[in-house]
Parts: C-alpha cells; sequence; structure tokens
C-alpha cells in the first residue's frame, strides 16, 4: 500500500478516499487513513455484501463508532447492486436506508454505489431526502438532471474514458465544476490508455485529463477545481 500512495503523490494526489465495504475493511480504512495523513476513509457496507447477509441493523452502532474518528469522511459506499445474482436484493434497501439515516444524523455525505438498480436507487434516496450525497462511480446519465437539482455530487471515474460511453461522457460537460469530482474506483474500471491493466489511485490523472478534453478546459484548472469540489465535500 505504501508503494501505491508514494505513486500516487507522484502523480500528484495530494488527498483520497479509502472505501469501507464492511466491517472488516472500514475498519482497515480508517487504520491506513491513521497512518497516512493524505489518506482519509468512509465506512460502510457495500450492498453486495449487504444482500450476502451481511447487514444487521446492530451494525448501525460500530458504523456510528467508527464514523466518529477525525479521518472519517462519508458514510458509504451504501446504495444497490442487482448485478450480482448470488446477492438478495431485498436485503439490500434496509442497508441503503440506514446508512442515509446514519449520514443524515451525522451531518456527513453518504457515498451511493448503483449497479443495473437506477430506477430504485433514484427512489430511495428521494425518500431518505439527503443534500449531501456523492454519485460515486457516475454510471446513471439519465438522471444527471435531478441529482443537480438536488444537489448531488458528481464522480466520475475510469468508464468515463471509454469511447462508446457516449452518454456518459456527454453528461460529464454538463456538470458543474464545483459539483464534479474525479476518481479511480480502483481496483477496477482502469481508464484509457491503461486499461486492462490493475487501476491504483495514480491513475486518476487519466481521467482528469479526459473529463478536461471533453469540456475543452484546461487540466490544471479542472485539477484546482474538482480538488476543491472534493475540500468542501468532504471538509478536509
Amino acid at each position: 500500500m505504501p508503494d501505491l500512495i508514494a505513486a500516487a503523490a507522484a502523480a500528484g494526489v495530494e488527498r483520497m478516499v479509502t472505501i469501507g465495504c464492511g466491517r472488516d475493511q472500514s475498519e482497515q480504512a480508517v487504520a491506513l487513513a491513521e497512518a497516512h495523513p493524505e489518506v482519509y476513509a468512509a465506512v460502510g457496507v457495500h450492498p453486495v455484501d449487504a444482500g450476502r447477509g451481511h447487514w444487521r441493523d446492530a451494525d448501525v452502532a460500530w458504523l456510528r463508532d467508527l464514523a466518529a474518528h477525525e479521518k472519517v469522511v462519508a458514510i458509504g459506499e451504501a446504495g444497490l447492486d442487482y448485478f450480482h445474482e448470488r446477492t438478495a436484493p431485498e436485503d439490500q434497501p434496509r442497508a441503503f436506508r440506514a446508512q442515509g439515516e446514519l449520514a443524515a444524523d451525522l451531518g456527513m455525505p453518504l457515498v451511493i454505489h448503483t449497479r443495473d438498480a437506477a430506477d430504485d436507487t433514484m427512489a430511495i434516496l428521494r425518500d431518505l431526502g439527503l443534500r449531501d450525497v456523492v454519485l460515486h462511480c457516475f454510471s446513471i446519465p439519465e438522471y444527471l438532471d435531478e441529482a443537480l437539482e438536488r444537489g448531488w455530487t458528481i464522480s466520475m471515474a475510469g468508464p468515463v474514458t471509454f469511447p462508446k460511453n457516449t452518454a456518459l461522457r456527454e453528461a460529464a460537460t454538463r456538470i458543474p465544476v464545483d459539483r464534479l469530482m474525479v476518481e479511480t474506483d480502483a481496483p477496477y474500471l482502469t481508464p484509457v490508455p491503461l486499461r486492462g491493466t490493475r487501476n491504483q489511485p495514480a491513475f486518476v490523472a487519466h481521467t482528469l485529463a479526459c473529463v478536461a478534453e471533453l469540456r475543452g478546459e484546461d487540466v490544471r484548472e479542472l485539477d484546482r477545481a474538482t480538488s476543491a469540489t472534493a475540500a468542501r465535500v468532504f471538509g478536509w
């Protein structure tokens, strides 16, 4: 892990958020954030894990305890994932709603994962009525206008660099810069031109460059702007 952090720093990455996808990973994320000044943590239960029966209502207690750590900046990633058939979708909404309610109670942003579940994800978010929402690895351009109207933050990952993702690439041009972030979703979804290799935080530079090109903006200016958005959203 230190080598990945060093590579990210060499690529110009000054801060990053590592994500918890369950109790063990959330605790590991906090420990990593404690050990490295440039690393922050989000704590939560991923919908796939929730769908595999790894969610209990009592989990809110350990989430609340971890969220009190000074390096924890968000709850999540939470949401819905209907792609993985071996999960039980009926178990996911409880975890999603509970984490959303916790984020609201703590005044923290909620990081959303959604896959093949856009309509149901949006329905629950509407019910929760949250404003501090990060649509992580944004993949639902059909809901971009509503997301912007609701004040949410859009985070673009590697898929925006894939030439065939025309709707997503067009969406990247319409997001106000103060609502836009870039990410890797490492170790997944490696951006072009490194697609096919294992993703890592340093590769966010390629996503940033692609988004800047799509928007017709200077990459250094977009770097400063998206960094400012992240600082506001995560409070660092």
